[in-house]
């Protein structure tokens, strides 16, 4: 009889070298502290070339399609989260070829209400990376919303716009993470892509 009675007490007793004693504080352990939170990063850019020869709502021309493709070059590593392009060809076919890469869906947004438009990219998640095609008179528009700067802009009925020959300007506004105590400042970076446009 004494064999069978070892085993049930060899596994009781390997069952409690197994299984870790309970903490006898006030309960479970809280999680670690929160890392610091990322910041929000909005990369507004004018849609590629246009045909001229449709004034209602022109598609790019094969120089614009090219562009395209040279930003998706550019920011296919770029870890883009969202996509945003105002309704129209133009706009929409800039981002297209990025879209088909990181096979993101383009979100449709009006230029209308950049100021609203502009709460909403900063209240994306922490880490956020959008990508916003807009017109020569809203890109710098939607940057002074985000509090980012724009330099060497001309005034088309009073608004800062890009010239109307300039396609290959891309601006970088990095905003303070959402959440954060002591936010710095909005920065903005100028970078130029693809084939340098005309002298305005």
């Amino acid at each position: 009889m004494q064999p069978l009675l070892r085993l049930p007490l060899l596994c009781t007793f390997s069952l409690l070298i197994l299984v870790p004693a309970q903490d006898s504080g006030s309960g479970p352990r809280g999680p670690d502290p929160a890392l610091p939170l990322e910041a929000v990063t909005v990369i507004a850019l004018r849609h590629a070339e246009k045909d001229l020869q449709d004034p209602r709502d022109p598609e790019l021309t094969e120089e614009g399609r090219a562009r395209a493709r040279d930003l998706t070059r550019l920011l296919r590593s770029a870890g883009v989260t969202h996509l945003f392009s105002t309704d129209w060809r133009r706009t929409r076919q800039t981002l297209a070829p990025l879209a088909a890469e990181l096979d993101l869906a383009i979100e449709v947004y009006s230029a209308r209400s950049l100021d609203a438009f502009a709460k909403h990219l900063a209240g994306l998640g922490p880490g956020s990376v959008a990508v916003v095609s807009g017109h020569s008179n809203t890109t710098p528009g939607l940057v002074l919303a985000l509090g980012g700067r724009v330099q060497d802009s001309v005034s088309l009925r009073g608004t800062p716009a890009l010239a109307d020959s300039e396609y290959d300007r891309l601006f970088v506004t990095v905003l303070p993470a959402p959440g954060a105590e002591h936010p710095p400042s909005v920065k903005t970076l100028e970078l130029r892509y693809g084939r340098a446009s005309a002298p305005k």
